[in-house]
């Protein structure tokens, strides 16, 4: 029987977008590369999702798969409802561990870069503006890995919606960018795999802050 802690391969899937990431890292190549494409799904993305996957990782090698990590939004409802709903399946059939990651952490992540150094230990925000319903924001902070020499960023609040008058600051606009921001997905999922972190699929779970259809009163 194969040892999946030191075998097998890792999986990352973003869907918060009308592009769709996909990131294949093989545990058993020693270089750590990792194969990543994005496609311009938009609705196309039900009909297309498993050649989309099958295009970097072959059908017949998914049973390999030892561990899914998923951008759970916010974003795309369809999307990342779909994409969610076939992650947790194929999880509980290998079965396999699964990590649901909110998109704002990812841009959280890749933005961090550019605040100044001073900051490095206050909290920042991501926010997103609505058409007509408001402004999205999730709250983060970075952190230093002493033993890993490295910055972490830390969700303190997943995103939501916020309120009428709420304001919150520091606060980076959430640019999208799902080339970069699955890679950095894969890289989260390979963290969790060698740190043998637990998962549980019933905790992910699609991040939808406002109602996907428009309520008229």
């Amino acid at each position: 029987m194969q040892n999946k802690s030191n075998a097998g391969y890792l999986l990352a899937l973003h869907s918060s977008t009308k592009n769709f990431g996909v990131a294949v890292l093989d545990l058993n190549d020693p270089k750590k590369i990792i194969k990543s494409s994005v496609f311009e799904a938009g609705i196309k993305l039900s009909n297309n999702l498993f050649k989309y996957i099958e295009s970097l990782l072959p059908a017949y090698k998914w049973q390999n798969i030892v561990r899914i990590a998923l951008a759970t939004g916010p974003g795309s409802f369809t999307g990342t409802r779909i994409t969610i709903a076939m992650a947790r399946t194929l999880a509980q059939q290998l079965p396999c561990q699964i990590d649901g990651i909110s998109s704002f952490e990812l841009i959280a992540t890749r933005l961090s870069k550019s605040l100044k150094t001073q900051k490095i230990k206050n909290n920042f925000w991501i926010t997103q503006k609505l058409k007509r319903r408001g402004i999205i924001a999730g709250q983060y902070q970075i952190s230093k890995n002493q033993e890993a020499s490295s910055i972490e960023i830390v969700e303190l609040k997943k995103p939501y919606l916020l309120k009428k008058d709420e304001k919150v600051e520091p606060a980076l606009d959430a640019i999208e960018d799902v080339s970069q921001d699955i890679k950095i997905l894969i890289n989260m999922c390979l963290k969790f795999h060698l740190e043998n972190k637990n998962s549980h699929s019933n905790l992910v779970l699609p991040i939808y802050p406002t109602s996907p259809v428009e309520i008229k009163s």
